[in-house]
């Protein structure tokens, strides 16, 4: 077992409130802002751990970057997950793919009266100037960007049981819009687009009826359209009501289905057209947008699910193992035709990926890609570089340091900036030689270390997080 798995996949011991970082380097002075990330703070309760990366109690981590003044706050949500499980020294709700010890009776009782887990421990989002983390689960937690303090609950449907959400909202900046996606599982079950405006009331557009629904972790939006890309991860969703099994271990891989391309458009809901593809699976879309009469889709794919049985804990903790790698992928979806076709960008392994959004999201003059990605000569273990990727040369620049391990690369534009990748990355490093973690600034250009503000603990493998800008 790697000092990195050890570190990465324990627990947080401590909870900091403001706890001013050291600098080593030189901080943008225009970088003023908050990172808040998400991610899991424990794998572990009292002497029982989660099975799956996908599983950990939430807690949020909040920098507060004023130029060369950075400082942290952690916190668990408080969440009725985390506080069942505080109390009874125990896992008491079942996760992504770790259900807690039951008994005969209590696993009937499960069927007859399922519980919903709130640990909302993925990513994080503002919609209409107001904090959420975010689940697949369809209970999304409102929360003081200064404190991480929980203030509320907000759902897109009534009915908790039988649904659940991606957990990357599209959104429209100028129209100060957002868009999700539910999948509501029943005996016919439905793809439901939402769409939310200042108050934050989900508006449902429109739906697509399915037998077998599919995993979707995210989804693709443009000027006009919303694209939901239908792996052939799928489920029967009667499986899913009598929750006998964690939610992931219902899905089984049917790659004779194809990997189908839903378009609908965005404004009305109404479905346009379906197109084929060949079987690939992914978690996370990075931009799309239109260009002659055709959808340009950009998403960080892989030839199937394998990806999903890797991040299970006993895997990772092999020193041996070596993770599958998803390349970025640009698909071509004719309006007017039935078949989707793809070309590879780079063959750089890449997960979590980024972009500057804030300017492109919909836009086909962006040009940059961020995200985590595998040394290709250090294959084995979790991820342990950063790559940008231009995607219309196919360039790649990496950053790398030896049993140092990025999280989520996060993109911020310098002020009055001409070029798109004037800035700064942002990411929280693992650094396993000296047991803690440290915030990673980076020239988005040159990829070369501009500053590090180092952490007085391990912060754990995470997943998403967000940058607020003047926040």
């Amino acid at each position: 077992m790697t000092s990195a798995f050890k570190l990465g996949f324990s627990r947080t011991k401590r909870e900091f409130e403001s706890a001013v970082l050291p600098v080593r380097g030189e901080m943008p002075d225009w970088l003023v802002g908050t990172l808040v990330r998400n991610g899991p703070g424990t794998f572990e309760v009292g002497e029982q751990r989660y099975s799956h990366w996908f599983d950990g109690l939430a807690m949020l981590h909040r920098f507060a970057i004023r130029g060369a003044r950075v400082s942290y706050t952690n916190r668990f949500l408080d969440t009725a997950s985390y506080r069942e499980a505080r109390a009874a020294d125990r896992i008491a709700y079942s996760e992504f793919a770790t259900d807690p010890d039951r008994s005969l009776f209590g696993r009937v009782r499960a069927v007859f009266s399922p519980r919903v887990t709130d640990s909302a421990n993925v990513s994080v989002a503002r919609i209409s100037n107001r904090f959420l983390a975010l689940a697949e689960t369809p209970i999304q937690l409102e929360f003081d960007p200064e404190t991480l303090r929980v203030s509320g609950v907000f759902t897109y449907e009534d009915r908790l049981v039988g649904q659940m959400t991606t957990v990357h909202p599209q959104f429209d900046h100028t129209r100060h819009e957002a868009y999700n996606v539910v999948t509501r599982y029943n005996r016919i079950s439905h793809y439901r687009l939402y769409r939310m405006t200042g108050n934050l009331q989900p508006q449902l557009l429109g739906q697509i009826p399915v037998s077998r629904p599919a995993y979707m972790h995210s989804f693709a939006m443009t000027q006009s359209y919303v694209v939901l890309t239908e792996f052939p991860l799928v489920v029967n969703p009667i499986h899913l009501l009598l929750w006998l099994r964690p939610y992931i271990q219902n899905f089984r891989w049917q790659p004779d289905r194809g990997t189908p391309f839903w378009v609908l458009n965005r404004h009305t809901g109404e479905i346009v057209t379906r197109l084929e593809s060949d079987p690939f699976f992914a978690f996370h879309h990075v931009n799309a947008f239109e260009r002659n009469g055709e959808i340009v889709l950009d998403i960080v794919a892989y030839p199937d699910s394998a990806i999903i049985d890797a991040y299970y804990l006993n895997r990772l903790q092999d020193p041996a193992n070596e993770l599958p790698h998803g390349n970025l992928r640009r698909y071509r979806l004719p309006l007017s035709g039935t078949t989707a076709t793809y070309e590879t960008i780079s063959d750089e392994c890449m997960e979590l990926p980024q972009f500057d959004s804030s300017r492109y999201n919909t836009d086909g003059r962006y040009r940059y890609v961020y995200a985590s990605s595998i040394h290709r000569q250090r294959r084995q273990g979790f991820y342990n570089q950063i790559v940008k990727v231009d995607v219309q040369s196919g360039e790649s620049l990496t950053w790398h340091e030896e049993d140092m391990y990025p999280g989520e690369p996060i993109f911020v534009g310098a002020p009055g900036r001409t070029n798109e990748d004037d800035g700064v990355i942002l990411s929280v490093v693992l650094d396993a030689v000296h047991g803690t973690s440290f915030l990673l600034v980076l020239d988005a250009q040159t990829f070369s270390e501009r500053a590090r503000a180092e952490l007085p603990h391990p912060v754990l493998f995470g997943y998403h997080g967000a940058y607020f800008e003047g926040l």
